[in-house]
């Protein structure tokens, strides 16, 4: 019997995860990173394509993956047999697909009261549009999120795909099957998860709504955090990198002065004289590289920092002290967050193919019918 062995919190926890873009994916990793067994189940055709190759998408991290025709009975058969002996099913579809297939919130649950049923749209399984098709800009754009990101007097700026798909879809999803496994010790049965991701990027800004309904948070790119302020931004420096700026807090700002031998420059205070205050900071960042303004800030509290290109962060001296890069299968990437402290490393090896699936309940023989019938890969 090929059973993967886990550690972590989540150890013993079964994850079926039906093949889906990012969102999906990212939370699966999120519970494999912890230790649960996550068994991704992808087409018949993607796994016979991918043979016995290890998946290098680091989503895919810490899991198993197997191929299954969910169009034909026996592969809804197999996979209601698998979701019997799983503790959780990620399904991504738009709302009634999996009803149309088959293997629905109540098709499992016959099967299995205890399983916990993470659905994850973009719009939700209910309301005007949840039937429609949309994307990450799409469902940051009506929860009004969209509409607060970007430089004042310029369009709205989609942060990629990070607010939506991954934030309040993936991230989201994975927080609310914590919930329900956390609930089922108490009730004994799994629940339906409906986590829409125009909801969960709404519930990320739940502190900028009661500011614009207060008069604290003005239009967008004139406020404190959001480019407005000079004490708050990216700057060029010489040799056309870049710093970011957090001065906030007057010592922190004090301490940036200091270092950078500014003096007699415009009141922070006064918003009037901002645009003259962020030239005169812009220049001085100019005269200098990045590097040579790294060695000025270096273990102070200027709250300045360098923006690193995704190739240089890993090697930056902080991350490489904690471990925030590992490399796995070749390829660099962020090790699990967060961190649980005492817990063993975990197993991040790239996902391989299942075949032996009668640790799921399903049988060497029975495994093989479906093989050979080309439901199962």
């Amino acid at each position: 019997m090929e059973r993967v062995t886990r550690k972590g919190p989540l150890a013993g926890v079964r994850v079926l995860e039906l093949a889906g873009l990012a969102p999906g994916p990212f939370a699966g990793m999120m519970l494999a990173d912890h230790g649960a067994e996550v068994l991704r189940v992808d087409r018949v055709s993607a796994v016979a394509r991918a043979g016995d190759r290890p998946r290098a998408d680091v989503m895919d991290r810490g899991k198993r993956t197997i191929g299954l025709d969910l169009k034909s009975p026996e592969g809804v058969a197999a996979f209601r047999e698998l979701a019997t002996g799983a503790d959780v099913v990620i399904e991504v579809f738009r709302p009634g697909v999996a009803e149309r297939l088959g293997i629905g919130p109540a098709d499992l649950h016959a099967v299995n009261p205890r399983l916990v049923y993470a659905r994850m749209t973009g719009w939700g399984q209910d309301g005007p549009l949840a039937p429609t098709a949309g994307h990450d800009i799409d469902y940051i754009a009506i929860s009004g999120v969209l509409s607060m990101l970007g430089r004042a007097g310029e369009r709205p700026t989609p942060p990629i795909n990070i607010l939506g798909d991954f934030a309040g879809g993936g991230l989201m999803l994975a927080y609310g099957v914590l919930l329900a496994l956390l609930e089922r010790e108490r009730t004994g049965e799994g629940r339906v998860i409906d986590a829409a991701m125009v909801d969960g990027s709404a519930a990320l800004f739940a502190m900028f709504y009661h500011g614009v309904q207060s008069g604290f948070w003005g239009p967008r790119g004139t406020n404190l955090l959001d480019t407005g302020a000079p004490m708050y931004d990216t700057y060029e420096t010489s040799d056309g990198k870049y710093l970011a700026v957090g001065a906030l807090e007057p010592q922190f700002w004090a301490e940036m002065v200091r270092l950078m031998g500014l003096s007699d420059l415009p009141d922070r205070d006064d918003r009037s004289r901002w645009p003259e205050l962020r030239e005169r900071l812009a220049e001085a960042f100019r005269s200098r590289t990045r590097a040579e303004w790294e060695a000025v800030f270096d273990g102070t509290d200027a709250c300045v920092s360098p923006v690193l290109e995704m190739g240089e962060a890993a090697d930056h001296p902080h991350n490489k002290a904690r471990g925030t890069f590992v490399e796995v299968g070749g390829v660099r990437q962020p090790a699990p967050a967060p961190r649980l402290l005492g817990v063993p490393a975990q197993d991040l090896s790239p996902a391989t193919r299942l075949s032996d699936l009668s640790s799921w309940g399903l049988s060497d023989e029975a495994a093989a019918k479906l093989r050979e019938a080309g439901v199962l890969a």
